[in-house]
């Protein structure tokens, strides 16, 4: 699916550059890895799996790549200074941060105990401020960077509801409102902070849901494309945020679903 300079715009030129994804194991945050890699950049690799992690760097590795993975449990703060110390250590200097870690746990809201809430608040949101808030300050020192929120469409507003993830809608509508500011208080240090709402994109932890086929073509009715979209499409997006053909665009939300948000 991946491989060397294929699938990489030759205009989103990441050479010299450093990048921290968290959630890198599997999924979209592997696949924003690989497409780091094969656009130039050096790229930390952050996960709750230590040894899925170093099979991506692995491969990364095999395409002639730079890559490094470090365990990391984003809702703590202590892993999360360990990732942003590493990567220093070994390359010196942080360019992009994406923040793609997450949970999705489907349950009712009547029924969600407390504790769980607080479990998906945790990874979701605290977790990308607390990866957000140590890169920028390494960021800063060098007038220049690129933090990438990934959100969802089920942030509410410009989004939608999603029943059965209430504590992950209200995660993902956090981290909208929470770019945004950091975007205005960032933009003088030269750091830009963007966001990227993926609508239904096929990856390992969409299909532990175990939909049915009812339910799955309910799911693809509303969007017009009639498919759920791919992790690689998904990182064509990030790409384009983390590479300075975006130099203009800081505060934004990237919506990529397939025309779902526009029915």
């Amino acid at each position: 699916m991946f491989g060397l300079n294929k699938t990489t715009p030759k205009f989103c030129e990441l050479k010299g550059k450093v990048a921290i994804v968290t959630g890198a194991a599997k999924g979209m945050g592997k696949a924003d890895a690989i497409k780091f890699a094969n656009a130039g950049a050096k790229v930390v690799l952050a996960d709750i799996s230590q040894q899925e992690c170093e099979s991506v760097a692995t491969e990364i590795k095999k395409m002639r790549g730079e890559a490094i993975a470090v365990k990391c449990d984003v809702s703590k703060k202590a892993d999360v200074d360990t990732v942003v110390s590493e990567a220093i250590k070994k390359f010196g200097k942080i360019d992009i941060l994406v923040n793609n870690a997450g949970i999705f746990p489907f349950e009712p809201f009547l029924q969600m105990p407390e504790q769980n809430f607080e479990k998906v608040i945790d990874v979701n949101l605290k977790g990308s401020f607390l990866m957000a808030q140590a890169c920028a300050n390494e960021m800063a020192k060098q007038k220049s960077g690129s933090i990438i929120n990934i959100t969802s469409i089920a942030m509410g507003q410009v989004g939608m509801g999603f029943a059965g993830l209430s504590h992950y809608c209200a995660s993902k509508g956090g981290m909208v409102g929470m770019s945004e500011a950091m975007a205005l208080e960032l933009a003088p240090l030269g750091i830009r902070v963007n966001c990227i709402a993926p609508g239904a994109i096929d990856t390992p932890g969409a299909s532990s849901t175990r939909l049915d086929v009812k339910q799955m073509e309910a799911m693809l009715a509303p969007i017009p494309m009639k498919r759920k979209g791919s992790a690689e499409e998904v990182a064509n997006a990030v790409l384009f945020l983390a590479s300075d053909e975006s130099s203009y665009m800081t505060g934004s939300v990237m919506i990529v679903d397939g025309g779902w948000c526009a029915n």
